[in-house]
């Protein structure tokens, strides 16, 4: 009986051990396919992750951010103990004493499975930091058997090639944490718009309670289950000593805290620069380097002089619409007996004015409207309760008594019940320093654009491409190419005066006749239809004389004309046609503003340049704006040797007394000239009004020896601004205002003559050698060599406009008529 029952259990034995060698083989068979098929882990050594690109004004204000994935990349060393604490506590608290798999919890798992399948509940997980990051960054997340495998796999090799704190890093810099972040880093500025090392406890509790699922943990959608899983993290920590249970009781009682991070974290105005930025890095390093390289762009904007142009171009712009007249309500709500305030929240404004507001207009009156305001939004996405009305009086709406229709005819209204009506959506400004009551606004047609640079560098301080960046993201300063009008001229008479003229050469002022041959007969005007006769090139700048220009232009030669506009810049190629004399050719206001920035900084060449500096993710720099060399700024010691200068290495493309008598021409337009409206800003100003023919193009550029200003106005489809859209008239006061802010408090610094250069007294009408004490005289300034004339001459009595052909510049009664005295200046 014995042996029989030594025998069965010897044949289960033997089958058993069969069946175990055969398991085994076949255990070792898949094992080895799955291995076969294992991605290669060395990858994680240098792990480069899609990293957010952010890019900086000059003080170092963030102006944006763009990324495929919102990452920003921290090195282990960089990450506060606290977090560490945390998310180990939340995901794998064994995580700095297991080999890759936690058996421990992973038999604690199991346990609270069983009990989960008994109950219903949803089962849970044992996956460790480093199975996390096995499967994050080399598998997929389906839920199979053989992922698991390799995952274990992959988890065991991992630890055996890195540190904890390696695979530590690539974990919290990987990880998803919901609303678009990666990353502890890139979730503390999203949730709570900080730096990880400025994350409170119960801050940082909550990023980590993110991993097991973000939208189930949403701190809006579900607030309840955040603040829950939350103090769950809290418990943990408490558990595994990383704090006290009196601190995590205390923290435990505090609230999310969450502040979600908007544009608003952005600087103000900047988004037309901030997307020029964008444009020159995709030209220069391409997309993807924009969206995952994570590179760190230093820009040369600064906020507060952006913040005052926005400002001064916008009050400008606001002003000259309004004196054109009320063309309507921007929407209308048939009913608003009900709740008025739900009915205006789906009203839809594109609107990037900080200022204005969204109203409806709930009653009127023969003193003004009552008016209700949109409600704010929740945090949630809800639509406050609250109600907020105001009032808007006949004073504050005056403006709009005078309407225009859509076919441009106008009428006057005299209450304000014939502009609005009860339910018109309308935009409006709350009035300073007086509660509940509003102006009326509109947006307006016109646009405009401003650049400011140094003149030095090349640096753009500011620039305002448009009325409203989210109306219309057209940048109508690097974008629109239009007509200079007469801000061209200083250039041709900077090539006069750099080719043996003088700021007392004398030109005809008078009427003008151009045979064009098969284009017929061309007559250029002034401004004023009126003729001055004989008159300095000073003269002629300062009173912006279109018929000396074209004079002037025609005894130079335009093909030195040509060679010096696209010498500064300013056009490409441009032809040598008398008309382009007077501005009819198109550029750019970026362009215009660095030609003019060239005469500031005396005649050296210049690069516009919007960025300083670009680092790449490991901060070293790929880029730097300023290339001058300085031999002698790195040396190892001083030894008495003289401090180190910076070579500029930049072309002369304007002798820098030429520059300085153009530039000291152009502080006559701002003295007694087409600008002179600007005197009251008691500042050594230079520059130049624009206007082209039917006043489609108005502009203004002045500068000082440390800034350029460039204006301009204008509609996007050209067309008439009307008698009062000058350059004088439209641009110049919205530069006025733009320095009146930008330089208060700063000292007035004049242009420093070049030396060698002689001041002489000249006769203001005839150019000529004068008395200093006698009237009508002008200091003015002459190269080594040059003079006053010795004798009275005049540039374009008679001259050649078209090859082969002599054209009398003047009839013989319009010259009779000159030389009794006809005429006037403008």
């Amino acid at each position: 009986m014995s042996v029989k029952i030594i025998k069965f259990f010897s044949g289960v034995f033997t089958i058993g051990c069969v069946f175990l060698v055969i398991s085994l083989c076949v255990m070792m068979v898949y094992l080895s396919s799955v291995v076969k098929d294992l991605p290669n882990y060395e990858v994680l050594e240098k792990y480069e992750p899609p990293v957010m690109t952010r890019i900086h004004a000059a003080d170092g204000s963030l102006m944006g951010e763009f990324a495929s994935k919102r990452r920003l990349y921290l090195p282990i060393q960089s990450v506060p103990d606290q977090i560490k604490a945390a998310y180990i506590s939340a995901e794998d608290k064994n995580f700095y004493a297991h080999f890759g798999l936690d058996l421990e919890g992973f038999a604690r798992a199991l346990i609270k499975n069983i009990r989960n399948i008994r109950s219903g509940r949803r089962l849970e997980g044992a996956s460790t930091i480093t199975q996390q990051v096995a499967k994050n960054f080399l598998l997929t997340s389906d839920a199979t058997l053989q992922r698991k495998i390799k995952e274990a796999i992959l988890s065991l090799r991992i630890e055996k090639a890195y540190s904890k704190n390696h695979i530590l890093e690539l974990y919290l810099n990987e990880i998803y944490l919901g609303r678009g972040a990666y990353g502890i880093a890139a979730a503390a500025l999203t949730y709570f718009n900080k730096s990880v090392n400025e994350l409170t406890l119960e801050q940082i509790a909550y990023l980590a309670a993110l991993p097991k699922g973000p939208g189930n943990y949403d701190p809006l959608k579900n607030r309840d289950r955040a603040v829950a899983r939350r103090n769950w993290v809290i418990d943990r920590m408490v558990e595994n000593g990383y704090i006290s249970k009196e601190h995590g009781r205390t923290v435990k009682n505090k609230p999310l805290g969450v502040i979600l991070r908007s544009d608003e974290s952005h600087i103000f105005a900047s988004s037309y620069f901030t997307e020029e930025v964008r444009r020159q890095l995709i030209a220069h390093y391409g997309a993807n380097a924009l969206y995952q390289e994570g590179l760190s762009v230093r820009t040369t904007l600064h906020p507060h002089l952006q913040a005052i142009a926005q400002s001064a171009l916008h009050n400008g712009l606001v002003q000259f619409d309004q004196n054109h007249g009320w063309r309507g309500a921007y929407e209308h709500i048939d009913n608003i007996l009900g709740d008025w305030g739900e009915s205006l929240s789906r009203v839809k404004v594109f609107l990037d004015i900080p200022a204005w507001k969204i109203a409806v207009v709930l009653k009127n009156t023969k003193n003004g409207v009552k008016i209700g305001l949109k409600p704010r939004n929740e945090l949630s996405g809800t639509v406050s309760k609250e109600r907020e009305t105001g009032f808007i009086t006949i004073q504050d709406m005056k403006w709009a008594l005078h309407m225009v229709d859509e076919q441009g005819r106008h009428s006057t209204a005299t209450n304000p019940a014939q502009v609005l009506q009860v339910g018109d959506v309308i935009l409006v400004e709350a009035k300073k320093n007086k509660k509940n009551s509003y102006h009326l606004r509109q947006i307006p047609k016109v646009q405009g654009a401003m650049v400011i640079m140094d003149p030095v560098t090349g640096r753009v301080l500011a620039m305002i491409g448009g009325f409203s960046y989210l109306q219309s993201e057209f940048n109508r300063a690097t974008q629109a190419y239009r007509q200079p009008g007469s801000a061209f001229k200083p250039f041709v008479y900077a090539a006069a005066l750099d080719n043996g003229y003088t700021p007392a050469s004398v030109v005809l002022d008078g009427p003008l006749e151009i045979d064009q041959g098969s284009r017929g007969i061309w007559q250029p005007r002034n401004y004023s239809n009126t003729f001055a006769g004989p008159a300095t090139l000073r003269n002629g700048i300062e009173y912006s004389r279109n018929l000396m220009t074209v004079r002037l232009a025609n005894d130079l030669g335009m093909p030195i004309v040509a060679e010096y506009a696209e010498r500064f810049g300013i056009y490409d190629k441009m032809q040598p046609m008398l008309s382009m004399s007077l501005g009819a050719g198109e550029t750019t206001v970026l362009r215009l503003v660095t030609a003019y920035a060239v005469i500031a900084n005396g005649g050296r060449s210049i690069q516009s340049s919007m960025i300083d500096r670009i680092q790449n993710r490991y901060g070293h720099t790929i880029y730097r704006h300023d290339q001058r060399r300085c031999a002698g700024c790195n040396v190892e010691q001083w030894n008495n040797q003289p401090e180190p200068e910076l070579i500029d290495e930049r072309d002369q493309v304007l002798d820098p007394m030429t520059a300085y008598q153009i530039t000291s021409m152009m502080e006559g337009v701002v003295q007694r000239g087409t600008a002179r409206r600007l005197r009251d800003l008691n500042r050594t100003i230079a520059g130049k009004t624009g206007t082209t023919n039917d006043f489609k193009d108005a502009w203004f550029i002045g500068f000082t020896p440390d800034m350029v200003v460039g204006v301009f106005v204008g509609y996007d489809i050209p067309k008439s601004l009307g008698t009062d859209g000058t350059g004088s008239a439209l641009a110049a006061p919205i530069f006025g205002e733009f320095m009146r802010h930008a330089m208060k408090g700063k000292p007035n610094v004049d242009f420093k003559m070049p030396e060698s250069m002689m001041k002489i007294a000249i006769d203001r009408r005839t150019g000529m050698h004068a008395e200093a004490s006698k009237d009508n005289i002008i200091i003015e300034a002459f190269k080594p060599g040059t003079g006053p004339a010795d004798i009275y001459q005049i540039i374009g009595s008679t001259e050649s406009f078209r090859e082969g052909i002599q054209v009398p510049l003047v009839s013989p009664q319009v010259s009779r008529a000159i030389e009794s005295g006809a005429g006037g200046l403008y």
